[in-house]
């Protein structure tokens, strides 16, 4: 099997069915498709048990607490059996031939990562479509929901790490930024549609982001103290 794609979601019955949808609309079929929700108490359940059997067997789904997105992602990862692992959450989507166009540029090294371009969308509308380099991650995080990454790297390099709750992610790619045994390639075409109104696009998240650049070293301690004031009087401003 190509492909892991992992969907975490938490009462998420307005948006995961397009989710799910554009999943069964993949040009190629080679992948198991992996949903963890975190103990939905709306119509979540109902929405993917509807759709379960259209997937013949590949889809696998799990419904218990969990202790934040970034849990639920390793859980997901720990049960892929795939050699790339996917990672689409429950208001995003792939475009139709996101897993034909990664297909096409693997080269089925053990340690890749293989990335493309994002479109954001604010309330349904294209806001911006963008691509960041792996070249300068020290500056900024690479667009994660348009990332495939190889199974074998996960179990050399480890998961996501829970000490931050909006941002590790980033913390994984800071990580591994110098091992030299990984290999990028870069598809410059679109690959994932996100929403910005998400947790990592929050004032929270920025601040995590804040945090995690402060302990590799990336920014100063006056620098960090500046951009936390900014980001608590953006929050105050807020309520």
């Amino acid at each position: 099997m190509l492909f892991s794609i992992i969907t975490v979601c938490f009462n998420s019955e307005k948006t995961i069915e397009k989710t799910i949808e554009r999943m069964l609309q993949q040009t190629i079929q080679d992948f198991e498709y992996i949903i963890v929700d975190g103990g939905s108490a709306d119509g979540t359940l109902a929405i993917i048990k509807k759709y379960e059997s259209l997937f013949e067997g590949r889809m696998r789904w799990i419904s218990e607490p969990d202790k934040g997105i970034y849990d639920a992602m390793n859980k997901g990862i720990k049960m892929a059996q795939g050699e790339l692992i996917g990672i689409v959450n429950s208001d995003d989507y792939y475009e139709k031939d996101t897993l034909e166009k990664v297909k096409a540029a693997y080269g089925g090294y053990n340690f890749t990562i293989i990335y493309g371009l994002l479109r954001t969308l604010y309330h349904g509308k294209e806001k911006m479509v963008y691509l960041k380099s792996p070249k300068f991650i020290e500056e900024d995080m690479i667009a994660h929901p348009a990332c495939f990454i190889t199974r074998k790297l996960y179990e050399k390099y480890g998961l996501y790490s829970l000490k931050y709750s909006y941002s590790a992610d980033y913390e994984f790619m800071l990580r591994i930024r110098n091992e030299k045994d990984i290999q990028y390639i870069q598809v410059p075409e679109v690959l994932s549609n996100f929403s910005i109104d998400g947790a990592s696009s929050s004032v929270k998240g920025y601040r995590d982001t804040l945090k995690l650049k402060k302990e590799y070293g990336l920014i100063d301690a006056k620098w960090y103290k500046k951009e936390m004031l900014k980001s608590w009087i953006a929050m105050k401003m807020k309520r």
